[in-house]
């Protein structure tokens, strides 16, 4: 049975509406609505598929690496190299106005470097930085924004496993993606600490009150140590994979046994942690592939019906300049960002907008950053931003939704003002792809 696509398209995205406001997870519901088209649009035996489509999307090899960076994530936190990083970043930065909450974003940038999800460092500063800022006369908004912004910049750059997930399903090189995401990361980070930096230069009051403390030079060489062990994992991972040496899966087994080294190294190496970073790992690892099962079923009967077919031909169609559609895109990603989870937003709409985005000329690898910078603005986008519930988990009681809310709005700007930087320049972007690759 042949259905008209735009009634495809209208109970499609009309049945996601549905569930999400039943409270449905995003699995279940694009699995059940996949079941559902399939059993009656085309038929209860072509239900057969979905198994099918299942083992042959989540056994590729590169998604091997999905499971092996968030085991590398979750031992890196159990190892407490974030309270190492920490110590250093406060004593070389705490003697300046904002300067915790830029020590802070530099600690999220290493280990977005390092374990390729935004939790790890979210939830790491988030019990860490939170605490001490406020109690060294830290504003709420500020210490909570930096926290959030910084964690989001773990799918941004490499090694992200959002990208390697956006990568298989786009047909686009990870390798590149990874290259092209590195610089655009570095530039946010710059960003962050910018605006922080004139922050407390403006509001003193809530960048350290009063008296900021300051330490010797002696101190500050001595918490040197705390960073060799990261900065070594980096150079590890990105090395191995930006060089050709390992592919990405190879590269994220390098980081897992660099995580458990590393625990070994410190003398924080024990079965209960490793125990808890293998369940950690399960847990999110089957959320992860039942979103990609169930969105990877879905898109697959959504383009056979043709409805993928007819957006780009109207698209195209469209008697306007392109970067008006490209725009149109990123408002989409941005609503979707919104309600809906990165893994689920890249299944449904990368099938549809990456051939259309080709066709109009966009070099795929600079489409496919922005895209993953959309992503990130989606962790701090209130209502469901994953990044404001791992605060709310981890911030202090008095700490309300309201103000986690609030904190981020600045931050989000910033990223917003990125984008546009990197649609003028597209070299921010594509410089180190073409210089790798």
């Amino acid at each position: 049975m042949m259905a008209d696509p735009v009634l495809v398209t209208t109970l499609l995205f009309g049945g996601m509406i549905f569930f999400l406001a039943l409270g449905v997870p995003i699995a279940i519901g694009l699995a059940g609505i996949s079941i559902a088209m399939i059993a009656n649009f085309w038929s209860p035996m072509a239900l057969s598929m979905v198994p099918m489509r299942a083992f042959s999307t989540t056994s590729s090899f590169e998604y091997m690496a999905i499971p092996l960076f968030v085991f590398m994530a979750s031992m890196l936190q159990k190892a407490q190299i974030a309270d190492d990083m920490y110590n250093a970043m406060e004593r070389f930065f705490g003697s300046v106005r904002g300067g915790l909450a830029i020590g802070t974003v530099a600690i999220c940038t290493i280990f977005a470097c390092m374990a390729g999800i935004s939790g790890a460092a979210t939830v790491s500063m988030g019990m860490l930085a939170i605490p001490a800022m406020l109690a060294r006369g830290y504003g709420k908004d500020m210490a909570l924004g930096t926290v959030a912004a910084g964690g989001s910049l773990g799918i941004l750059i490499p090694p992200s496993v959002t990208m390697i997930v956006y990568g298989l399903v786009s047909g686009t090189s990870v390798g590149k993606l990874y290259a092209g995401g590195l610089l655009p990361g570095l530039l946010l980070a710059v960003m962050f600490c910018i605006y922080l930096l004139i922050r407390g230069r403006l509001q003193p009051e809530i960048s350290g009150g009063e008296t900021l403390r300051h330490y010797t030079w002696a101190e500050k060489l001595s918490s040197v140590k705390g960073l060799v062990l990261p900065i070594l994992i980096v150079v590890a991972v990105l090395g191995s994979m930006l060089t050709g040496i390992a592919s990405v899966s190879e590269s994220a087994a390098v980081g897992a046994m660099g995580a458990i080294v590393s625990a070994i190294v410190l003398k924080r190496f024990h079965w209960k942690g490793v125990v808890e970073a293998c369940h950690e790992t399960l847990m999110l690892s089957c959320m992860i592939f039942w979103i990609i099962i169930g969105a990877s079923a879905l898109s697959t009967f959504y383009t056979g019906m043709g409805a993928g077919r007819m957006i780009e031909s109207f698209v195209l169609g469209l008697d306007v300049n392109r970067y008006v559609i490209l725009i149109g895109m990123q408002l989409l990603l941005l609503l979707m960002g919104m309600v809906l989870d990165t893994v689920g937003i890249i299944m449904i709409t990368v099938p549809i907008f990456v051939p259309i985005i080709i066709k109009l000329g966009f070099d795929p690898v600079w489409f496919g950053i922005l895209f993953i910078i959309n992503m990130e603005i989606g962790f701090l986008s209130p209502p469901f931003g994953y990044n404001l519930f791992y605060l709310r988990g981890v911030a202090p009681p008095s700490i309300t939704m309201p103000d986690i809310y609030k904190s981020v709005l600045p931050f989000i700007t910033l990223m917003i003002l990125a984008i546009v930087l990197m649609m003028i320049f597209p070299e921010i972007i594509l410089a180190l792809p073409r210089m790798l690759f």
